[in-house]
């Protein structure tokens, strides 16, 4: 960081300055500061500038292609509708943000930085007071949409705005809260005000999110963000929609005059020039599509492919890879999630005992080879994780929302999942659970099965989509209906899965919360009861503690600071019993033609080594594999 005295001569210097850079050059003039670069922390891995980012190869060829395998169809490609039409695969990779960061979602992404920082990519320059009560960005004028029109800050408005009326409902809300209006100053220079009542923290990472796309283009063809529709809208974009035969396959290629591929930012990443995703109709037929050769590249997330599956000619003949390589992404809580909107889940006994029907020692063991641990937290990360009795900041933050909570919270190490003998059915849990649905009112009949005092059965369904899980989930139901519980598993086709799942109509799925390193409006989001019927927060979880909880993050001052509030929260939703937790994987499982190649593997980023980011195509050994005939 440097500071001026002008800011005029702030503005001549980093005229001169390579702001493409994207070195956080900052400074303050009284109330003002310019910078390339924004943290809530104030501070950030690339705050001095910088040729490439430190994950990447920046000599990597560009060329080449790759094609993935997936179950299921789509019928859109618009990405940003979620109650009509089912998009295709990475319908959104040709769209990108004003700021590049390390979020799920962003475009580009800094896979390598756990805390989070916005740098700039899609403006030169950002500029706001020290009271964050607004930002401006000062846009590049040099980007170009896929069209080959230029970008300009009526389309960042536009964008904003466009989101704002046709978004999904939780978006619009949530930011609606966060961005009172966005103005153009001059055809590259836009700024976003924010609400006055709304919390600093975030407001600048919010507005550096924003995607931007063409306004002439929606202009002229009326398209809306909550249709589905076919029609691609110019992005700024490295990759554009190619060809495609609806449901079946869709192809996306390297625009050839891509405005960034220079750029510190995208140097050595999106080196393919063709990505190809094939459609099937189940796992079964995807994984042999792969062993022939017709797909190339494949994230495995199937413990029993990955220990039995890999014996076909093509390992055999050194054609594939076979690689496991290391991953340090936060894993959230993910498992058999109720959904609390059913008055048959309100009692958390009720939630426990079949909960307790669970059994991961056995299922691990037996059915996933010992390839997994458990989940024991809703952050599963050091530092994030509620461990042995609360104490300091997190003890704190307890205190403020006590009298909310159960005497327990304060006085008991964090709920861990149960423990499970090595047979599928442990007495000792069955036992347990049967004590806690009589606590509850549910008693066994003369039939066996559990019933109220109305004689009425506890009814339960468990819904799925992928015919690979069965062997995960009928073993549970077993143990379900030794229990008394009128259980059944619907496996449905996927567009009625996702169709179900969005319109909260199920009993318990396999799913879960994402979880992130750093938390702030979006933890209301996903845990919040005003957002308790959001997509977000699929369980339908309601809670003033965890209301109030979502306050207190944003009142951190520093990174430990938020560590420690999400300590509180860990312990307390854990607490809360609405998922049953169920196994990860500490590492990323890939096979693929050897064709690609990837930086070494102390390099590859912790939040992302991905073949589309990444990893370039050699392509001599492509010419091998096809001469060959290993690869179509």
């Amino acid at each position: 960081m440097f500071h001026l005295s002008h800011r005029s001569y702030l503005l001549a210097a980093l005229s001169s300055l390579a702001i493409s850079s994207a070195g956080a050059a900052q400074a303050a003039d009284g109330d003002t500061v310019v910078a390339t670069w924004f943290s809530d922390w104030g501070t950030a891995k690339y705050s001095e500038p910088f040729d490439h980012l430190d994950f990447v190869n920046p000599d990597a060829p560009k060329g080449g292609r790759v094609v993935q395998g997936t179950v299921g169809d789509f019928d859109s490609f618009n990405p940003y509708s979620t109650l009509s039409g089912t998009p295709a695969a990475l319908s959104s990779i040709g769209y990108e943000r004003l700021m590049a960061s390390n979020g799920a979602s962003s475009s580009p992404r800094v896979a390598d930085e756990f805390q989070s920082s916005s740098y700039c990519f899609l403006c030169e320059t950002i500029e706001y007071p020290e009271s964050q009560d607004w930002v401006i960005f000062h846009l590049r004028q040099d980007v170009t949409f896929s069209d080959g029109t230029p970008m300009t800050a009526e389309d960042v408005a536009f964008t904003h705005n466009k989101f704002i009326a046709e978004g999904t409902l939780s978006w619009r809300a949530g930011v609606s809260q966060m961005i009172e209006k966005v103005e153009v100053l001059d055809p590259y220079t836009v700024k976003f005000t924010f609400n006055p009542d709304a919390p600093r923290k975030g407001l600048i990472g919010q507005a550096g999110a924003t995607t931007v796309m063409s306004k002439a283009w929606f202009e002229k063809t009326g398209a809306k963000l909550d249709e589905k529709r076919v029609d691609v809208s110019p992005g700024t974009g490295e990759y554009v929609l190619a060809d495609y035969d609806m449901g079946k396959w869709v192809e996306y290629k390297r625009n050839p005059d891509y405005w960034g591929d220079t750029h510190p930012l995208m140097l050595g990443r999106g080196n393919v020039d063709t990505v190809r995703i094939e459609y099937f109709g189940d796992s079964t037929s995807e994984f042999e599509s792969f062993k022939s050769g017709e797909t190339t590249y494949r994230a495995e997330n199937s413990s029993l492919t990955w220990a039995t599956g890999y014996d076909f000619p093509a390992i055999e003949n050194g054609f594939v890879v076979k690689e496991t390589l290391p991953s340090g992404t936060m894993r959230g809580p993910v498992g058999f999630l109720f959904n609390l909107r059913q008055d048959k889940f309100q009692d958390k006994r009720v939630r426990e005992a079949i909960g307790l029907m669970y059994n991961f020692t056995w299922t691990n063991g037996v059915l996933q080879y010992g390839l997994f641990s458990q989940r024991e937290a809703f952050w599963n990360a050091p530092g994030y994780q509620a461990e042995g009795l609360p104490t300091g900041k997190e003890l704190e933050v307890l205190e403020r929302v006590r009298d909310h909570l159960p005497e327990e919270i304060f006085t008991e190490e964090p709920r861990m999942p149960h423990t499970s003998g090595e047979r599928l059915m442990d007495r000792g849990n069955l036992r347990k659970a049967l004590g806690l649905m009589a606590e509850a009112g549910w008693t066994p009949g003369d039939d066996g099965k559990l019933r109220n005092a109305a004689g009425e059965t506890l009814k339960v369904e468990i819904l799925h989509y992928l015919a690979s899980w069965d062997r995960i989930i009928n073993p549970y139901v077993e143990n379900l209906l030794a229990l008394g519980v009128d259980v059944t598993y619907n496996r449905v086709d996927p567009n009625e899965y996702q169709a179900r799942s969005q319109s909260f109509d199920y009993d318990i799925i396999y799913s879960g919360y994402v979880s992130s390193f750093e938390e702030d409006t979006d933890f209301s989001q996903k845990y919040s009861c005003e957002d308790r019927n959001d997509i977000f927060n699929p369980a339908g979880y309601c809670s003033e503690a965890i209301d109030e909880i979502g306050d207190i993050l944003l009142e951190a001052k520093s990174f430990e600071d938020m560590q420690s509030t999400l300590r509180a929260a860990d312990r307390i939703l854990r607490d809360e019993y609405f998922i049953v937790l169920a196994h990860m994987n500490d590492t990323a499982w890939v096979s693929y033609y050897d064709m690609y190649e990837h930086p070494p593997v102390d390099q590859l980023p912790p939040l992302g080594s991905g073949v589309l980011d990444t990893w370039w195509v050699n392509a001599d050994k492509a010419e091998t594999l096809k001469a060959a005939g290993a690869i179509k």
